[in-house]
């Protein structure tokens, strides 16, 4: 199956859109998103996802590393990762058109115990990684979007391709960071374990050296490995979870400030204030919400 066919099709389910966005969830764990422009840079936390592009062109970055993707491109981000990204060619006629699937890593893990360790080749260890999607994998999607709006064959057959889109993403080139992820005692799976714990609990201050012993690596070990498959420290890390459950707080419950700052860790609202500005370009108060 083309691309086209898949975008055609997915076009039909995309509401109207309301400021240049429109998104919908037409079948379980697949978003259909959409944009008629460019949008600004935006720092929000990936989820482990797989993000197909139907039409359009998207900038993804996170630390240093800046991913550019396009039609028939796909995005595979296997740990929760704080990122900048933005839609960088939709139009009116155009407009940017994405599938985003939320993977279920205890899927893979069941699929990985079936295919054994020995049938793959763990590839490379990228949080998030680029690719051209297989044609089985374009296809794998329509069918299951296919299965929208009818719910018994969402219920017997939904199960059965989500498995098998699972299994391509495992099996494809840029699925690597999926493959050493689920390798029993892994740096991946180690790192993973640590970024959970961080996100646990990241309002409260990080010890570099208790974490990497709760993994079961050295602090250097866990220092190295950590900024190579995350693109970013720990401690930044934790830094951008802060700071993105800042945005959050101000424009959901609007927080005073410095009530924000205290609840997600920082001790200093100035701190916290100069740091918000820095990741979000304006400061805190320009994003609080209404009293």
């Amino acid at each position: 199956m083309e691309i086209q066919e898949l975008t055609r099709f997915s076009t039909s389910f995309i509401p109207k859109y309301v400021d240049n966005t429109a998104s919908i969830e037409p079948i379980d764990r697949l978003l259909i998103l959409s944009y008629t422009r460019p949008t600004n840079l935006e720092a929000t936390l990936y989820e482990p996802v797989c993000c197909l592009i139907l039409q359009g062109k998207k900038e993804t970055g996170v630390g240093d590393t800046i991913v550019n993707f396009g039609v028939g491109e796909s995005l595979i981000v296997s740990h929760e990762t704080p990122v900048v990204s933005r839609v960088t060619s939709a139009t009116l006629s155009q407009p940017y058109i994405a599938m985003i699937l939320s993977l279920d890593i205890g899927l893979m893990r069941s699929l990985y115990e079936h295919v054994g360790s020995n049938e793959l080749d763990l590839g490379n260890a990228k949080a998030f990684n680029v690719h051209k999607t297989d044609q089985n994998l374009i296809d794998a999607f329509y069918r299951y979007l296919a299965l929208a709006g009818n719910p018994t064959e969402e219920k017997v057959l939904g199960p059965i391709i989500l498995k098998e889109i699972h299994f391509r993403l495992l099996m494809a080139p840029h699925g690597g960071m999926l493959r050493r992820l689920l390798h029993h005692n892994s740096h991946e799976s180690n790192i993973s374990r640590a970024i959970k714990q961080i996100r646990k609990t990241f309002k409260n201050p990080l010890v570099i050296p208790e974490l990497a012993m709760e993994v079961g690596m050295s602090p250097s070990s866990f220092h190295k490995h950590f900024k190579f498959i995350t693109k970013t420290t720990p401690l930044q890390y934790q830094k951008d979870l802060r700071l993105l459950e800042a945005k959050r707080l101000l424009n959901l419950k609007s927080h005073s400030v410095s009530r924000t700052a205290y609840e997600v860790g920082y001790e200093s609202a100035t701190q916290f204030s100069r740091e918000y500005a820095r990741k979000f370009g304006v400061p805190p108060r320009h994003d609080l919400g209404p009293v």
